[in-house]
């Protein structure tokens, strides 16, 4: 497996990075366009391995999608009737946990499978829960089958979620095509990412669907209706961002981001709160102009990061190169992502001398060691791979095995990271 030295400035990066479209957004959206009733058009569609796939399976099933020749950024969705085909799901959970409703809805038989990785990912909630409004499924992880029959009944589910939002949001993307709805009831222990549901319930009600939601049990109803086409322009994703102006924070430099929204469902926001608290200063313009310059010192953090889990890999990193004690709490579901995330943060942070070990529910770092260059493994894993790379700043000749895994949400990345280091140049 290839590796890649992470570039080194010789001074503190400064650079403005104009990151593309929100993978979380782009993903939903495309779903709700093929559900619809009448053709829609996106703009700045984030065109990566995740959303292509999303892509390629919703062609498969039926749906039309064509994107503009002159902006691959430019997709028209034209819904059409479902009918059977094969999806391969990559390492994407939106596509896993997301397409399954779909396929349910379809008239024939649509198989999954995806990536060697992806086979430990869980998925039975989704799948026992499609089985309990009228689904059937053989299997209760990848590789498995749903055998469409045009219809959902829908109705009543009881589900535990605490594994991952994404078992909500996959069954109220496509809920209001159910014959009775879906009426999802929350038990277990706390939802975590829980505003990646906040931004499913707003795109649906954006798209003329009716949510209900009762925040204290939790619980989300919605009736079954149509599903409007709506035409809409993707934000820059604030995810992808937080590496980048980690950059900032790790070399005590500044990195702009244009057109960050000035309100957003994306989580991803929340870096900027936590970029503040290790010790960066945080601008942002009329313009939309998002600005971070870093500290001289790094401080320490305590943080509960149960909302926003996919910033982990990078807050872990720059508590590396603080100046002492970090406890990252709240992420135990970070064991099931991509790869098992605790375990893969604190073996690679030891691997280049620093202090990471996991706790219960997520990771106590000791920053300020003697850190030295090593090979970085990403486990298959983008974040990790953007982990490295910020650590790569600071530790001459890191070298980040499997880059190219940041394609999975960044096809740009290499690129995008050497411009911005050698900015600093």
């Amino acid at each position: 497996m290839s590796t890649w030295v992470a570039p080194f400035p010789d001074r503190p990066v400064d650079a403005t990075v104009d990151l593309p479209g929100s993978k979380s957004i782009t993903n939903r959206a495309l779903i709700l366009a093929a559900l619809a009733d009448g053709p829609s058009h996106l703009t700045g569609t984030l065109r990566s391995r995740d959303t292509d796939l999303m892509i390629d399976a919703l062609t498969a099933l039926g749906a039309g999608v064509r994107v503009d020749p002159t902006d691959p950024t430019a997709v028209t969705i034209t819904p059409a009737p479902l009918h059977g085909g094969s999806v391969d799901c990559g390492l994407a959970g939106t596509v896993m946990r997301f397409l399954p409703a779909v396929a349910a809805l379809a008239d024939g038989d649509v198989a999954f499978d995806g990536d060697e990785q992806a086979r430990s990912r869980p998925l039975g909630t989704v799948l026992d829960a499609l089985r309990s409004l009228g689904a059937r499924i053989d299997g209760s992880g990848l590789p498995f089958t749903v055998h469409g029959q045009g219809a959902l009944a829908g109705g009543e589910v009881t589900i535990d979620a605490s594994a991952s939002s994404q078992f909500v949001s996959g069954l109220l993307l496509s809920g209001a095509r159910f014959d009775r709805g879906v009426d999802i009831a929350h038990v277990g222990a706390p939802v975590p990412s829980m505003p990646h549901v906040d931004m499913t319930v707003a795109m649906l009600r954006e798209s003329g669907v009716e949510v209900l939601v009762d925040e204290a049990s939790p619980r989300w109803t919605v009736a079954p209706s149509r599903i409007g086409a709506v035409d809409r322009a993707i934000e820059p994703d604030l995810s992808n961002a937080s590496a980048f102006l980690a950059a900032a924070v790790a070399t005590g430099g500044r990195v702009s981001v244009p057109r960050w929204p000035a309100r957003t469902t994306q989580p991803g926001a929340a870096v900027t709160e936590i970029l503040e608290r290790l010790g960066a200063v945080v601008a942002h313009d009329a313009d939309g102009l998002l600005t971070v310059r870093g500290p001289a010192r790094i401080a320490p953090i305590d943080v509960d990061l149960h909302d926003v889990g996919e910033l982990t890999p990078t807050v872990a990193a720059l508590c590396a190169l603080a100046d002492g004690t970090s406890v990252l709490r709240g992420i135990a579901h970070l064991r099931g992502h991509e790869t098992d995330r605790l375990a893969a943060l604190s073996a690679e942070i030891g691997r280049i001398g620093g202090d990471c070990r996991e706790t219960d529910d997520g990771l106590v770092i000791v920053g300020g060691a003697d850190l030295h260059s090593a090979v970085w493994r990403t486990y298959a894993d983008h974040r990790m791979a953007t982990a490295g790379s910020i650590l790569g700043l600071r530790v001459r000749d890191l070298a980040v095995q499997d880059v190219q895994t940041t394609a999975k949400t960044l096809p740009d990345f290499i690129d995008m990271w050497e411009t911005m280091a050698g900015s600093a140049a």
